[in-house]
This record gives structure tokens, C-alpha cells and sequence, in this order.
């Protein structure tokens, strides 16, 4: 099942889930939207074909969601008396932290054997270095920056433009240092907006054009950023996008595609080896595997050497 939002390169991972299972001899069925699904028994059987001719789409073929009732103790018996009825005798779920936590109460309270694969745009997944969508998520706010400088050289503007990431700034981060962002808002790091300001000052007597500030949307508000911006009087029209759920779509990049296919057959390994309760990683390039309690327990920590990087920059 994929689970909680959707990333590009799930489909990716669907496939090699699929195709290295029935590689080992194994059936496979997909459960769709997730533990909703799940609950209402929407589970059909898969095969080679079913997952023919998907793995350089967006999205998810199985659909993706989440269940308040799944969060409850009788939600969660129901999902255990579906596995039962439907002979499942392990679920793998690909989705990010809240779904492995729904993965382990399965494993905790009713033995339901489990395996996770990290699917995450904001790549916030502790115990691997990328999770599915994310390299996609950053090539798509790289490109919408690429197109923006034109606009915002063209009229002299500062351009605040908002990107997602609740509780992570990896994504700014990363799109800020890929299209020479002059600032970048993140929620691990305290705003500060007269800094941000009196840089742009000294880019503006410099003769600079153009100033693009990337938000994460767990920080602040872009609109909140840009009427401070107004406010402080810089001479320069400013304006705000909302990336919003584009970053979510498009093609997954060679590198989505390349992580969600090691994954996806590593968690079928892990699962032949007996093993549950854990999730399919890469580290330096190498497959591992932590328990799925890791991902709450070890929290991702924060790129600083990225974010100084990014400001160095923007000078």
C-alpha cells in the first residue's frame, strides 16, 4: 500500500515490490488508499502486468490517503481481521513516519508481520539519507525558480515563494542552493527578517536585479514574509507564489526512480530474511534497515552544513 501523501517514485516502488516478489515466488496484492482501503477490504491481486509500464509516473496507481478510524484500537483490530480474511501474511507499506507508526501498532498488537519503505517528499525520514520524491520535489521548485528569475529580473522584483515542508526545511534548503536563492526560511532556524532585509539592501547597491527568498511552509507564512518585506520599505516590488501541491506531481527524476526500485526489492529481501517492525533504507549508497520505531525515535538531523551553504551563496 502506499500511504499518507503521495510522492513521485511510489509507482517505482510498487513495481520493484511487485515484480521482486513474485521474482521469489511470492503472491502480491495491492491495497488501495491506503489504511482506509485497508479497513473497507479494497485489495485486489496483482501481477507483472499490473505494475507494467508505470514506473516513470507521478502519483501512485494504488491511490494514497489516511484513516483517523485506522488511529483507533478498533480500527486497528478491523485491519487485523482483513489481513486474516484476505490470507495477507505481511503488509508493505510505503509512506512516511505517521504510516510506519500505523505499521507497528499492526505488528505490536496483532502480529501482523510489517515492512516499510520510505515514501517522503520532505525527506524527514530518519536512518536514510533520501526517501522517495524528494530529489523530484527539488527538481520541480528548481525549475518553477529558473522560470521565476526571468520574470523577477525582467521587473526588478523580489519574488517570496513558498514551498512545502511542515516540519523540515530540507526541501527549501535544497531548491535554494540549486537556483542561487538570495534567502531561505526554514522552521529549525528562528526568522530573521532584518538580516534578510539589510542583505537585500546590500544586494540592491550592488546593482543586483532580482531577489528570490524560498519559505517553508512550516516556518512562516510567504505572504506573512512579504508584506514585512513591503514594510521595510526596500524600494522593489515584491510577490508571493505558493508552490503548493505541484511539488507532489510530474514524472519521478532517474534518481527517485533508481532509490524507490532498491528499496522496494530490498524491503522484499528483508522480508525473506524474516525480519518485520522495520523499514528499507540507503545510507552512502548502501541498503540497511531500521526498526520502524527509528523514524520517531532518531529524528533526521538538521543539514546545518547545507543551510550555511545556501546563505554563503546568496551573498
Amino acid at each position: 500500500m502506499t500511504s499518507g501523501g503521495d510522492a513521485p517514485g511510489m509507482n517505482a516502488a510498487i513495481r520493484a515490490v511487485v515484480r521482486s516478489a513474485i521474482f521469489s515466488g511470492l503472491k502480491v496484492s495491492g491495497i488501495h488508499f491506503g489504511y482506509r482501503g485497508l479497513l473497507s477490504g479494497d485489495i485486489r491481486p496483482m501481477n507483472e502486468k499490473s505494475v507494467s509500464g508505470i514506473i516513470n509516473r507521478g502519483g501512485t496507481i494504488l491511490g494514497a490517503g489516511r484513516s483517523e478510524e485506522f488511529k483507533t484500537r478498533k480500527g486497528l483490530a478491523c485491519a487485523a481481521e482483513v489481513c486474516q480474511q484476505n490470507k495477507l501474511d505481511a503488509l508493505m507499506i510505503i509512506g512516511g513516519d505517521g504510516s510506519f507508526r500505523g505499521a507497528l501498532e499492526l505488528y505490536q498488537f496483532h502480529h501482523i508481520t510489517t515492512i516499510g519503505i520510505p515514501g517522503s517528499i520532505d525527506n524527514d525520514v530518519a536512518g536514510t539519507d533520501l526517501s522517495i520524491g524528494f530529489d523530484t520535489a527539488v527538481n520541480t521548485g528548481m525549475s518553477c525558480m529558473d522560470k521565476l528569475r526571468d520574470t523577477a529580473e525582467a521587473h526588478e522584483r523580489i519574488f517570496v515563494v513558498e514551498v512545502m515542508g511542515k516540519e523540515s526545511g530540507a526541501i527549501a534548503i535544497d531548491v535554494a542552493i540549486a537556483s542561487g536563492a538570495e534567502g531561505v526560511i526554514i522552521p529549525e532556524i528562528t526568522i530573521d527578517i532584518p538580516k534578510l532585509c539589510d542583505d537585500i539592501r546590500k544586494g540592491i547597491a550592488r546593482g543586483k536585479s532580482s531577489f528570490i527568498v524560498i519559505v517553508a511552509e512550516g516556518a512562516t507564512s510567504a505572504y506573512h514574509v512579504a508584506r514585512q518585506l513591503e514594510e521595510a520599505r526596500l524600494g522593489r516590488e515584491t510577490r508571493v507564489l505558493v508552490l503548493g501541491h505541484l511539488q507532489r506531481g510530474g514524472p519521478p527524476t532517474a534518481l527517485d526512480r533508481e532509490i524507490a526500485s532498491k528499496m522496494g526489492a530490498h524491503a522484499i529481501d528483508l522480508l525473506l530474511l524474516g525480519k518485520t517492525a522495520c523499514f528499507a533504507g540507503i545510507q552512502s549508497g548502501v541498503l540497511v534497515d531500521y526498526p520502524l520505531s527509528y523514524t520517531w525515535e532518531g529524528r533526521k538531523p538538521f543539514d546545518i552544513k547545507s543551510l550555511e551553504l545556501a546563505k554563503r551563496l546568496a551573498i
